[in-house]
This record gives C-alpha cells, sequence and structure tokens, in this order.
C-alpha cells in the first residue's frame, strides 16, 4: 500500500545463473514479472550475440504461425481461445519438437494450396472454354446471315466473296478478357487492323474466381474475324497484350457440340476433386487453429526468454551467465523463490546468487497498482513519470480529479448518464474486455471507465448542490422564500425581485443545496450564481494549491532537504497563505458578517444593524487591490464601516511586507547556504558534513541527488531565480486559472437551458394530438443534443481542463516527474502488447 503513495523502494542486483539453469531461471522471472534487466553488452551488435541464433529461429516460427493464422483467418475458422491460465514456456528442447510440427503444417499447406490453385486455374480455363462454345455458335450464325453481306464486302472485296460469300475464307480467333477492358481492346483492334476485322462479344453472367487472388471477376467471350496471316498475327499481339486468354474453337458445329460435352465431363471431374482438396485443406485449418493460439504464446515466451539472456554477460569460464537487475526491495524472497524453481525444473545442483549492489544511478520508479488505481495513475504518467522515490499525486487525484470535474460539469441529469455509461462498462468489464473491440476511442473510454464512474457520480453530487438538472430544479423540502406580492403586480412586472431585507419574507435557510426559488429568479439568477460559483472557485482553487505546497515538505522531510525546507517551504506557504488564503477568510468572513436586514428609511438616523447589512458589505476583489496597494477605499458609503473587522489594516499590511520578505528569501537562500556548505567542503577536504547532504539512500539504491554541491553558483543562482519567479508570478496566474470552475460551470447550465427553451419546452407546450408528435418529435432532438454536445462535448472539455488544473497547478507545487518508468521482464505485458500490435 505503501507504493501508492510514493514509489516502490528499487535496489540494483547482481544475478549469477549456471549456463544450464538460466533458461528456465529467466523464464520463472518472466512469468513473476518483478526484474527489469539491464543490457551489459550495449556495444555488442545485436547479430553478434551469444543467442541469435536462437532468436532467428523463433522469428522464423512466428513467421510460420503468421502465415497459418492467416489462411485460419481468410478461411473464417474460429481460433480457440486459451482456456484458464496461459501455457508455460517450453524448455529448449521442446523447440526442436514445434520447429517440425510447424515446418509439416507449412509444407502440407502450401502443397494443398498449390495443388487447389492449379486445379482452380484449370477448372477456370474449362469453364471459360465451356462459355466460348456456347456463345460462339450465335457468332458463326451472325456472319451466315445474308444481312451481313455488305460486311463481309467490306472485309473481304467483291472479288474475293464466291458463291454467295463463303464464310470459310475468314479466318477467326476466339478467347476470354476482363469486360472493363473490351471498349479499349475493340478501339485498338479498330487502330492497328483498320477497321478490317470483325469484333463480336458477349458478356458471361455469372462471375469466375480468380485462382492466384480468389478474387470474383466479370468477363466476356469474344470472337474476331479477319482475312488472311498478317492480320492474324496483329490481332494475336494485341489480345497478347491486353492479357487476354485465347482458345482453340472447332469451326464445324458437330466439333463443337461433341468438344462442350467433354468440356462438361472434365469439370464435373474437377469439382469433384477441388471438393476434397478443400475438405482436406479445411481439416488441416480446423486442427491447427485449436492449438495456434496456445502455439503463438509458447514461440513469444521462448523468444523472449533469449532476447533477455543476451542482455547477460559469460564470465571467463563460460559456465555462468551475469545479470544486472532492477527489482523492487519487498519482493526479494519472492525473486528468490522463483530462482530456486527455476533452478530446480533445469535439474542443476548449482544454485543461482543473487546480490545487491551499491549505485549512484537512479533507480526505476515503480508504483503498483491495480485495475481501479492503474486510470489515475496513467494520468500522472502522461505528464511524466515520478521521479525516484517522490510523492505520487494519484491517490489523491483519484478524489480530487473527479470533485473538480464535477464542479464545472455539476448537472444531476448529465452525471446520472455519465455514471450510467461507467458503471455499465464496470460491470460489464470481464465481457467487453473478451470481445477486443478494436477502436482507439472505445480503447480510451473502457480504460478509464472507473474515472468515468466517480466523474458521473460526484457530478450527481454537485447538481444537487446547484439543484440543477436538466437545467431545471428539485423542490424536494419547500423553498424557503415567501412570495409577499398580490397577483395583479406578478402578472404586470416580469422584473420583480423577491426582497432578502426583510424577515418576515424569508424562513429558514434550504436544507441542501440552493433554493429551487432562483430557477425562477429570470432577473437576478446569473448575477447570483456568478457570485456563488465564482467565489468557490477560488475557494477549491486556494486550497488544492495549499495541498500541493504541502506536500513538497513531505518530498523535503524524506529527501533530507533541510535547508529547502526552511528557504522554499516555509516562503512559499507562508507567501500563499498570507496573500490568497487570507483572501478565502475575507469571503467566509462577509459571509457571516453581513446578511439581510429590515427596510429602512435612509433619511431618518440609521441603526446599528445597518452596518451589518448587504448595503455595506464590501468588494473582496477591491479590499483584496488596496491591501496590494497599501490604500484605502475612497468610494466607501458614509455610514458603513472601511473595515470588516478591527485591526484590519494593520493587518493586512503586516501581511503583505511579510510576502514580499518571502520572495528574497526563496531567491537568494538557497543559493546562499550551498555556497556556504562548498566553502565548508572546501576547507574539510571535500568530506561531507553533516545536513549538508541532500541525498537519501534506501535499499541499495541511492536516492536521486537533489543538491547543486557540485554545481557552479551562478548555476544555482539562475535555477533558483527562475524558479521563485514562477512560484510568485503564478501563485497569481493559478488562482485566477481556477476560475475556468465558474466559467465552464456557467456555460454548462446555460446550455443546458438553452437547449430545454428551444426544443423541450415547445414540445411540452404544444396542445392536442399534433403536440403529442411534436413532443416526440422534439424530445429526440433535445435527447440527441443533450448526450452528443451537454455530455460528451462538454465532458470531454471539463475533463481537459481538470486535467490542466492538476497538471499545471496542483503538481507544479511538489511534483517533479524527471524519472523513468520500471519497465519489468514480463510475459503477461509481452503477450498483451503483441496481441495489440497484431490487432
Amino acid at each position: 500500500m505503501g507504493s501508492l503513495f510514493r514509489s516502490e523502494e528499487m535496489t540494483l542486483c547482481q544475478l549469477f545463473l549456471q549456463s544450464e539453469a538460466a533458461y528456465a531461471c529467466v523464464s520463472e522471472l518472466g512469468e513473476l514479472g518483478l526484474v527489469q534487466f539491464r543490457d551489459l553488452n550495449p556495444d555488442v551488435n545485436a547479430f553478434q550475440r551469444k543467442f541469435v541464433n536462437e532468436v532467428r529461429r523463433c522469428d522464423e516460427m512466428e513467421r510460420k504461425l503468421r502465415y497459418l493464422e492467416k489462411e485460419i483467418r481468410r478461411d473464417g475458422i474460429p481460433m480457440l481461445e486459451i482456456p484458464g491460465e496461459c501455457p508455460e514456456a517450453p524448455q529448449p528442447r521442446e523447440m526442436i519438437d514445434l520447429e517440425a510440427t510447424f515446418e509439416k503444417l507449412e509444407n502440407e499447406l502450401r502443397e494443398v494450396n498449390q495443388n487447389a490453385e492449379a486445379l482452380k486455374r484449370n477448372y477456370l480455363e474449362l469453364t471459360e472454354l465451356k462459355h466460348i462454345l456456347r456463345k460462339t455458335q450465335v457468332f458463326f450464325d451472325e456472319m451466315a446471315d445474308p444481312s451481313r453481306e455488305e460486311e463481309q464486302v467490306t472485309l473481304l472485296g467483291e472479288e474475293g466473296l464466291m458463291a454467295g460469300g463463303q464464310a470459310l475464307k475468314l479466318g477467326f480467333v476466339a478467347g476470354v478478357i476482363l469486360r472493363e477492358r473490351i471498349p479499349a481492346f475493340e478501339r485498338m483492334l479498330w487502330r492497328a487492323c483498320r477497321g478490317n476485322v470483325f469484333l463480336r462479344q458477349a458478356e458471361i453472367d455469372t462471375p469466375l474466381e480468380d485462382p492466384s487472388s480468389s478474387d470474383q471477376v466479370y468477363k466476356s467471350v469474344f470472337i474476331i474475324f479477319f482475312q488472311g496471316d498478317q492480320l492474324k498475327t496483329r490481332v494475336k499481339k494485341i489480345c497478347e497484350g491486353f492479357r487476354a486468354t485465347l482458345y482453340p474453337c472447332p469451326e464445324a458445329p458437330a466439333d463443337r457440340r461433341e468438344m462442350a460435352m467433354g468440356v462438361m465431363t472434365r469439370i464435373e471431374d474437377l469439382n469433384t476433386v477441388l471438393g476434397q482438396t478443400q475438405d482436406h485443406r479445411h481439416r488441416v485449418l480446423v486442427a491447427a487453429a485449436k492449438n495456434i493460439k496456445n502455439w503463438f504464446v509458447k514461440v513469444r515466451k521462448i523468444k523472449a526468454i533469449y532476447h533477455t539472456l543476451n542482455l547477460f554477460n559469460l564470465d571467463v569460464t563460460q559456465k555462468c551467465l551475469i545479470a544486472e537487475c532492477w527489482v523492487p526491495a519487498l519482493d526479494m524472497e519472492t525473486i528468490q523463490l522463483a530462482l530456486r524453481r527455476g533452478t530446480e525444473r533445469s535439474g542443476s545442483s548449482v544454485p543461482p546468487i543473487l546480490n545487491r549492489m551499491e549505485t549512484a544511478e537512479d533507480p526505476p520508479s515503480y508504483n503498483r497498482t491495480n485495475k481501479f488505481t492503474s486510470a489515475f495513475q496513467n494520468l500522472i504518467y502522461a505528464y511524466g513519470v515520478a521521479t525516484y522515490r517522490e510523492v505520487n499525486p494519484a491517490p489523491y487525484t483519484i478524489i480530487t480529479f473527479p470533485f473538480l470535474f464535477a464542479v464545472m460539469f455539476g448537472d444531476l441529469g448529465h452525471g446520472a448518464l455519465m455514471a450510467l455509461f461507467g458503471f455499465w462498462m464496470c460491470y460489464k468489464e470481464k465481457p467487453l474486455q473478451a470481445k477486443k473491440i478494436d477502436s482507439e476511442i472505445w480503447s480510451i473510454f473502457f480504460g478509464g471507465r472507473y474515472i468515468i464512474l466517480l466523474m458521473g457520480l460526484f457530478s450527481m453530487y454537485t447538481g444537487l448542490i446547484y439543484n440543477d438538472i436538466f437545467s431545471k430544479s428539485l423542490n424536494i423540502f419547500g423553498s424557503s422564500w415567501r412570495n409577499n406580492y398580490n397577483e395583479s403586480t406578478l402578472t404586470s412586472n416580469k422584473l420583480l425581485q423577491l426582497n432578502p431585507d426583510s424577515w418576515d419574507y424569508l424562513q429558514s435557510p434550504y436544507p441542501f443545496g440552493i433554493d429551487p426559488v432562483w430557477q425562477l429568479a429570470e432577473a437576478n439568477k446569473i448575477i447570483f450564481m456568478n457570485a456563488f460559483k465564482m467565489k468557490i472557485s477560488i475557494i477549491i482553487g486556494v486550497f488544492h494549491m495549499l495541498f500541493g505546497v504541502c506536500l513538497s515538505l513531505w518530498n523535503h522531510v524524506y529527501f533530507k532537504r533541510r535547508i529547502s525546507i526552511y528557504v522554499e517551504f516555509i516562503p512559499q506557504i507562508m507567501f500563499l497563505t498570507l496573500l490568497f488564503f487570507y483572501m478565502v477568510l475575507l469571503m467566509f468572513i462577509k459571509w457571516t458578517s453581513y446578511g439581510p436586514s429590515p427596510a429602512l428609511n435612509f433619511n431618518t438616523s440609521l441603526p446599528e444593524v445597518v452596518r451589518s447589512s448587504g448595503y455595506c458589505a464590501p468588494s473582496i476583489l477591491i479590499t483584496f487591490i488596496n491591501m496590494m496597494l497599501f490604500k484605502h477605499d475612497e468610494n466607501a458609503r458614509e455610514v458603513c464601516d472601511e473595515v470588516m473587522f478591527a485591526g484590519q489594516m494593520t493587518i493586512q499590511k503586516m501581511f503583505v511586507i511579510i510576502a514580499l520578505l518571502c520572495v528574497p528569501v526563496m531567491l537568494f537562500g538557497k543559493p546562499y547556504f550551498i555556497m556556504k556548505d562548498q566553502k565548508q567542503r572546501a576547507r574539510q577536504g571535500h568530506q561531507p558534513v553533516d545536513g549538508a547532504a541532500e541525498n537519501g539512500s534506501a535499499g541499495g539504491a541511492v536516492a536521486p541527488a537533489h543538491g547543486h554541491q557540485d554545481e557552479e553558483i551562478t548555476e544555482v543562482f539562475i535555477h533558483q531565480g527562475i524558479h521563485t519567479i514562477e512560484y510568485v508570478l503564478g501563485s497569481v496566474s493559478h488562482t485566477a486559472s481556477y476560475l475556468r470552475l465558474w466559467a465552464l460551470s456557467l456555460a454548462h447550465a446555460q446550455l443546458a437551458e438553452v437547449a430545454w427553451n428551444m426544443l423541450l419546452r415547445k414540445g411540452l407546450q404544444s396542445p392536442g394530438y399534433e403536440g403529442g408528435i411534436m413532443l416526440y418529435v422534439v424530445f429526440a432532438g433535445w435527447a440527441a443534443i443533450s448526450v452528443s454536445i451537454l455530455v460528451l462535448m462538454e465532458g470531454l472539455s471539463a475533463f481537459l481542463h481538470t486535467l490542466r488544473l492538476h497538471w499545471v497547478e496542483f503538481q507544479s507545487k511538489f511534483y517533479a516527474g524527471e524519472g523513468y518508468l520500471f519497465q519489468p521482464f514480463s510475459f503477461e505485458i509481452i503477450l498483451d502488447s503483441a496481441g495489440q500490435g497484431e490487432e
């Protein structure tokens, strides 16, 4: 649980493994997923490492499996998922059996495919010849038609026609061509042969299967009549250029009938053989589909193990492998047990040795997460991975992120829709994961399902506080306002306001949230909600930033940075408290000190009660500006007090002076102490002095250096100057930045009100049965706008603004984010990434 608040304590270890036991030990560590190995051969080429041949063999097996998978998917055969746990990594001796199995399957499948392709090609040729023999009879009949005599004269000339024009003097070729090439083919024949040919073509109604690509193509039968060998040669070259297939076609009708009968017989025989071939191919693929998932897992595990073994070093005896790895300190015993199991599996008698090492290198950051906290941790990692052992913002983000979102998105109805969507994804978590939906947008939504659920629930809470549900209010407890106007006054004046100055009109406050009467206050509703939400935004922002500064103290204490506590944390917290937290206190003082009072006649003497009425309530903004400028409010009313409490002006001047004095302390304090420590270390021969060290060590790994002892003092001054200016100016800009909570909340409420008034209100006001139809149509439009714009688009906008408030305004106070992520050798991670890559 401690790693949730601060990254795990890591240690660098040296691992000695006997060569025979190395494979089994690394396999056990991969199943465990708690060890990050370092590359001890960074200068060695990947092709020159010890286990490169084994990696190549795995690549070849993966290639064969991908070929099998492609064929299985092409036939639409379902691949069985791995039941229960994934298979363990096979022993090295099993690689030979796997290779032989894959080789046999690939060769058998390729042979079947080649035979099937040859049979399909033969079947296609016979099918095309069948269509040619059927269609050419019509073409020959056309050439024997007396009405074609003029065309024959054009082709053969007057002298060539003898005894009624003997068609046998015309040569011809017949074939099949793709249908889309017919127009270009006809033009080329006409131009190349100068119109001395007859082209007749007919479309084949049914599509034919291309044997090489298995695509369905449409073709046409054609026959070309010509005279002479020269034209014959030219026609055949054109047919070859357009990739037309020519077939022999007898001239005599009897010969054509006889050939057609022989073709039909051969087609029937081919159909039988093709069916048997496809059945055999299907049986092979079905048998492979049962095990292909397991095979993929086994091969990828073997490949991952050998790839990891390539990171190791060999000792001089060539009998021992040496590795270096980062491991969590709490899991040392678990890792030792895994190494023992691996040694026992391999049958080795030499136990592995795991030694801790001292190092000044920055360890990786590792935060243990579950399916609930991982989404919030990923939000933090999107900004930057935590520096080793610094405070982790994720556990606090679990509450602050959905709450700040809800302040902007506060609507009971829209929040309920979002919460229902998040709850559905959480409830159907396992079935939805099993579907493996290939959509990036869906993956983002599903990965943040718990964030969406919490954002919806928090939005429902703030919607109750705002008393806002689809731009309407819930009158649960009855309004605390009483109407004192008569009916004629109400109907004649639309700009009336309820007067809070009389206690007779105001009952006890509304028990929870905002009084529903404000929904009817068209004249001053926005004025009231603006003032309320703007002040709430500033209050939330100041407390959020103060919490961030307080978390920096936790970092300073853990890393033993005493100087930073005195010259950074204390001035920062004082600066923020004396100026901006004081402004928050003024808001509470104003709320509790000023209230409604009875109506008075200001021409007479004023009683003391006027001084505590809303008439005399000062502006917090003007008060804060006057405080920073050391001036009084010149526009104060004579009957009112200038101050809100006794000694206010003196306290404000003191607060401003102290806050301004904090700036030079932040600017020069740390460089001064560092310069003093450097001189002291120089006098003592660079020996470390007590309290000068800014580093802490933990678990054999030294914490990242946060000091500047060996840095040039000018660089320290520049760094501290930038940090101070950023904090002082950021305190002002960050406080103003929290006003986005007010702005987006107001925008969301107004958009919801516009959608209601422009659409649903008109549908509800329509009378009669036409009104029912109108309401049905209008409600559909209103619901579509509510979901698409007010929930999706406004929700995305509020999400991005909340993300910015956490990354910039909150985390900048304590979170450096300069670390690197712990990436353990884990079969689970490797298989997940491989599965996503396939999709």
